[in-house]
């Protein structure tokens, strides 16, 4: 049995306060929650996240990181620095680095490198936009962003790692892929994994994300390749947020 993850990525959104009272609400009432949960704040909440979330069962990480160890990269931060901060995980590849700054496969597969290396646990993200889905590319577009990661860092490397499918056109639109055809792209995913290596196939996590919300994540969830959620919008209100950590 895979272990259900359900993380919220906050983008630039919150405040230190926000963080403590999410915090608050969350880790008291997901003491005893089966699955594991996450949250990704922006840069400047990390030190409010450690000192909420420290001696809990509620990780957090950071939502980028510089595929560069250190030097003159004015606005990065590095795999060690988010280590010192208490960061646990990290995601490499959100849609939004890879449409607004450019970010290609090879660069996402850098970082994903970087971040295991430093001992981080990255989270992939791999997704399609509406243009790519209407011409049939969904499979062709995820298949050439998993590989990347794949000829980089090989199957063990990725196995130490998470995937989440988050189609574009779903991200922030209140569209969401319906739980058929977000199972279809999974079973896809993990057809790939199992090429690369059976066993890690059946022990990768991979999540959906694409305004997920306390009203649809049953639907998804029951699908049997889909392993928790990495949520937008609906994770700034904790008790939403609750509500797809108590589906799951």
């Amino acid at each position: 049995m895979r272990r259900r993850l359900v993380a919220g990525n906050w983008k630039m959104n919150g405040s230190v306060a926000a963080v403590r009272d999410w915090c608050a609400t969350v880790v008291q009432a997901a003491a005893e929650a089966p699955v594991d949960i996450a949250l990704f704040p922006p840069y400047p909440l990390l030190a409010q996240a450690m000192q909420s979330l420290a001696g809990t069962n509620v990780q957090f990480g950071a939502q980028d990181v510089s595929m560069h160890a250190s030097g003159a990269y004015t606005g990065e931060v590095s795999a060690a620095m988010l280590i010192e901060a208490g960061c646990r995980q990290v995601l490499v590849g959100h849609s939004e680095r890879r449409s607004y700054h450019g970010e290609t496969d090879e660069q996402v597969a850098a970082k994903f490198a970087v971040a295991l290396d430093a001992g981080l646990v990255p989270v992939l993200c791999i997704g399609e936009t509406l243009a790519q889905r209407e011409g049939g590319e969904t499979d062709a577009v995820v298949g050439r962003q998993l590989r990347a990661v794949l000829e980089r860092v090989g199957g063990d490397g990725l196995a130490k790692g998470v995937i989440a499918y988050e189609p574009v056109w779903a991200i922030g639109t209140g569209r969401t892929a319906s739980p058929m055809q977000a199972q279809a792209v999974h079973e896809n995913i993990r057809g790939i994994l199992r090429d690369a290596n059976a066993t890690m196939a059946g022990s990768m996590r991979i999540l959906y994300g694409g305004s997920v919300n306390g009203d649809n994540a049953a639907q998804l969830f029951e699908m049997p390749d889909i392993d928790g959620a990495l949520v937008g919008g609906a994770s700034l209100n904790a008790r939403e947020f609750l509500r797809i950590v108590r589906t799951a």
